[in-house]
């Protein structure tokens, strides 16, 4: 069986495209065929204005067309595709528009989620549950609009919540003081008198970061090694930034705020490592996706 999922974010769109099988034991195995990224960035439009512009209406149109295509060549069926948005169109003022342009001209349903369902998503991929028992863990997923974070403690999720914390909102100094401080406050609640927490990270800064690390798969990131790369992201300039480490231009100017964030909530929930397992919310989609159709 061959499932899809886009998730449209506030810094960019990805496509996934999984071909799920089942082991000897009947557990599936989802094997990725192909994934597709395109930076369209609707949260430049969304926290400035309130409204996606004309020209990234366009951008998103040509996008969804494309991966549309992309469908058809994979004979991957409308029906077994979940498209799902979240920070820039839950704030866009014109996102129902957007919704029916693309309906109409792709037959691509786009549905909005809410904050605490993204964060659910995200923890379809059940990381922790193959993890030992003696540690509680804490999902962190940072996006463009906004963090999720779940948090996982004696088999059980116990918490999750999603706050207006993202990359693109602190590049444009959008985020006051007081939402900061709330996020602390909620996290040293959460995770007091549990467990050694451990984080487990999601998005694409924190996976460009851990392929800088050269780490091997399935080692964790240490706490003070996200802080020395935040040091050094922060004493270069931009450009040189992306000739240094041979970074994107969209990926070069938002992995500093994302590193900030991981490394904030790391600090107040006390986290000394992460694992980076290269899950994301189109994983997690895929994932409620096949538990709807199987």
């Amino acid at each position: 069986m061959r499932l899809a999922a886009i998730d449209i974010g506030s810094n960019a769109a990805r496509l996934l495209i999984t071909e799920v099988v089942k082991d000897e034991k009947g557990k599936p195995c989802f094997n990725k065929l192909n994934l597709v990224r395109v930076p369209l960035r609707l949260g430049i439009d969304v926290f400035d204005t309130g409204i996606i512009s004309r020209q990234r209406t366009g951008m998103l149109l040509q996008t969804m067309k494309a991966y549309k295509h992309l469908l058809n060549a994979y004979d991957v069926d409308i029906k077994h595709l979940k498209a799902c948005a979240t920070s820039a169109m839950r704030d866009a003022k014109n996102a129902q528009d957007l919704i029916r342009k693309v309906k109409f001209e792709t037959d691509i349903e786009i549905e909005v989620i809410s904050g605490d369902l993204e964060a659910g998503i995200i923890y379809e991929n059940h990381v922790a549950e193959n993890l030992d028992k003696d540690h509680s863990y804490l999902y962190i997923d940072v996006g463009g609009g906004s963090t999720e974070l779940s948090f996982f403690s004696n088999n059980v999720l116990t918490y999750k919540e999603s706050f207006n914390i993202g990359t693109i909102r602190l590049m444009k100094n959008m985020v006051e003081e007081v939402q900061w401080d709330i996020m602390k406050d909620t996290i040293r609640a959460f995770t007091k008198n549990q467990k050694q927490v451990i984080a487990i990270g999601s998005g694409g800064n924190i996976n460009k970061v851990f392929s800088l690390s050269k780490k091997k798969d399935g080692k964790p990131l240490p706490f003070e090694l996200l802080k020395d790369y935040y040091k050094e992201f922060s004493n270069v300039t931009l450009e040189e930034r992306i000739r240094i480490y041979s970074l994107r231009e969209d990926r070069a100017d938002v992995i500093l705020p994302a590193l900030q964030i991981f490394i904030n909530v790391m600090r107040w929930a006390n986290a000394s490592e992460i694992y980076v397992p290269k899950i994301g919310l189109v994983d997690g989609l895929v994932k409620h996706l096949y538990e709807e159709v199987k």
